[in-house]
């Protein structure tokens, strides 16, 4: 297991996503209106831009390039141009510690 300290819950910003880097996996963390943190691949599979410079809504983080949502929950696309998903991965909080294993992605029921 690779699990990795990726950042702070108290410095995460509901529905602003957090980008970081854990063994050169480029993840996009978000904090929805549920309270709930996510944890994303940050490489739209469109036009291979960075998903955390774009925008929440609801369950979805909308890339800034083009347009395509993808779900936080299971990394789908929801609209085109994109039609492959991102991965998904465990977030657990401990403390104030938000952690992810980079090399661990959900599996989600279609």
């Amino acid at each position: 297991m690779a699990r990795h300290k990726a950042l702070v819950f108290s410095e995460l910003v509901q529905d602003q996503p957090v980008r970081v880097v854990l063994d050169g996996v480029p993840i996009a963390v978000v904090l929805d209106n549920q309270g709930d943190v996510h944890a994303i691949g940050d490489t739209c599979t469109h036009g291979e831009v960075s998903l955390s410079e774009g925008f929440v809504d609801g369950d979805t983080l909308e890339c800034w390039a083009h347009g395509s949502a993808f779900s936080l929950r299971t990394g789908q696309p929801q609209n085109l141009p994109a039609f492959e998903p991102v991965p998904v991965y465990v977030v657990e909080i401990e403390d104030d510690g938000v952690y992810i294993d980079p090399t661990v992605t959900k599996e989600i029921a279609s």
